[in-house]
Order: structure tokens, then sequence, then C-alpha cells
């Protein structure tokens, strides 16, 4: 039986029974939020909506805190379907800025060291991109969900960040070119290459002063949750920014291609945005956000309980 996808405007039954073959909710992830701050939201919903306590959901890919776009919420017997939508083919707006790096290749961390700019141009980004197409091995960030011997490599880099953020003497460490070698060495050390595929890669604007500032489309979403992700401030910079557009395969870590984009350019590179604009056939612009998801799912008192 096949899963019923939620549309704008749709309303569903309260009876979980009504879709055999589960739902699932495409959302647009606000910025800031953790993809699991969305399914525990979601899933609170859902479980007073159908009266199940042991209502199944989950996603189908995580999105980094600082990415929006496209999150496939799977609910009941759609979380079947998770590993299946997962592999699918996914394309990505990533914004890339060249001259710095952070140790979690986005803005969740702040600039650890900088490298010249001065030399990258838009004909040269263009031809580094070429080299990119195709399969090839990339190396996670270690600031990621990746399992490392059961271990997550995020709880690894926290443990490493607070020791490369720390001397003998209880001072911090500035940033260089030396500490921000620190992760990407250790994530050698640890992650394995793993086998991933670009099948096209476009670049659709160079900012050489840097991308405009705006403000971002939280999507109507203001919780204060999302307020404890870190967001550093690299405006002032004036740092050259690229807006690329990526095709590829389950498993590609945007973040870790900035990284690499700016190693091909002699030097360095982080994302400073990043929105999942299609997973498999479902695009970002079809999406619903996370209140319009939350009411298709109205809390009702069963009939028998009102009686």
């Amino acid at each position: 039986m096949d899963p019923v996808i939620l549309r704008k405007g749709m309303h569903l039954s309260d009876s979980i029974e009504d879709y055999p073959g589960g739902i699932i909710i495409p959302v647009d992830k606000p910025y800031r939020w953790t993809s699991a701050d969305v399914i525990r939201k979601i899933k609170f919903a859902a479980t007073r909506h159908f009266h199940k306590k042991n209502l199944k959901a989950g996603h189908a890919g995580t999105l980094d805190p600082l990415a929006t776009g496209v999150l496939l919420v799977c609910i009941g017997n759609a979380t079947k379907l998770a590993e299946m939508l997962q592999s699918h083919d996914k394309e990505y707006i990533a914004g890339v800025t060249f001259g710095a790096t952070t140790p979690s290749y986005d803005l969740e961390k702040d600039i650890d060291a900088r490298y010249p700019y001065e030399h990258i141009t838009e004909d040269g980004i263009r031809e580094q991109l070429n080299g990119f197409l195709g399969e090839q091995e990339q190396i996670a960030p270690l600031f990621s969900a990746k399992s490392v011997d059961g271990v997550r490599a995020y709880e690894l880099a926290r443990k490493l960040y607070r020791k490369q953020q720390q001397i003998p003497g209880g001072e911090s460490v500035p940033g260089s070119d030396t500490a921000a070698k620190v992760f990407d060495t250790a994530a050698e050390s640890v992650i394995r290459a793993a086998k991933i595929r670009i099948s096209d890669i476009e670049l659709l604007h160079f900012y050489p002063e840097g991308k405009p500032v705006r403000d971002i489309n939280l999507n109507g979403e203001t919780s204060g949750k999302n307020l404890r992700i870190n967001v550093a401030d690299t405006s002032g910079l004036h740092l050259p920014t690229a807006e690329i557009r990526i095709e590829c395969s389950k498993g590609t870590y945007i973040r870790a291609f900035a990284r690499d984009l700016g190693e091909a350019l002699d030097s360095g590179a982080h994302l400073c945005s990043l929105v999942r604009s299609r997973s498999g056939d479902f695009r970002v612009e079809d999406c619903l956000g996370v209140e319009d998801a939350v009411s298709a799912l109205p809390f009702r008192i069963p009939s028998q309980e009102r009686d």
C-alpha cells in the first residue's frame, strides 16, 4: 500500500488505520532547527491527532541545523520507506565562502584560520567545479552524524574541539592554519572515505566582496529552541562567496565539498548557507512549513469521550 503524501491544504482523518501505507510529510526545515526538533514537534501533534502513544515517526535524511529545505517526515508504516527515500539523489543550493575555514565547515563554529583569497575568480571557480563531476571519494566532516565504531563523529569532534581551544595554561589558542588542520587530520584518521557521485554542478552567482546580508526566511517558525544553535557572524569580513547548485548521490556532505573546493582553489572555504532544494521527486517549493504540517494534525477529543 502506497503512503499518503501530505500536501498543502490537506487535512487528515484522526484514524491512523485510514493510512495503512503511512504518511509522508515533506517539510521545509526551518533555519537553526535540528532535524530532531522537527520530528519531535510533528510527532507530538500526530500522536495527539491519531490518539496513538506509540506512533512511529522519523525522517529520511538528516539536514544540518544551519540548512533549510526538504526534510521528509515519515509517520506510521511510511517509516519503513525511510531508507529507500534517503537513497534518492538530492539537489542543493550551497553558499560557499572563501578565505576562511571553521572546524564544522559551516557557520556553526567560529573561524579557526584565514587564507589568501585575492586570486579567486568566477572563471577559476567554474574551472575547478568541472573536476568534482562524477564518482569520487569524500571524507565526511568530523562534525557530522556519521558513525565511527558506534560513536557519532560529532561526539569525537566536540572532545577534540575542547582540547584544541585550550593550552596547558588555560588560554585560548588563536585561529591558525595549524589549528584548522587538526580537524582535517583527525577526520582522515577516524573516518573512512566514502564513494559519492556528483551528477551535475553549476555556479549560479559569484559575489567578489561577499554575499549581500539578508534575513533568512524562517517560514514563520519562531520557537526559542532554534536560538541555542550558534551562528558565527562573518559578514563584516566581505569574503568572496559563490552560490553553487549541486545534484548528488546519497551520503554526499556539502560541507565537505566546500572544504575540498577551497583546497582546490589554494585557499580555505566554508558553507555560509545551504538549501536542500530537492530530495528524489520532492521539491522545496512543494514542502510545508512545520506549523502548516501541525495544522493538518489538529487535536480532537475522540467521539466516545465527548458522549
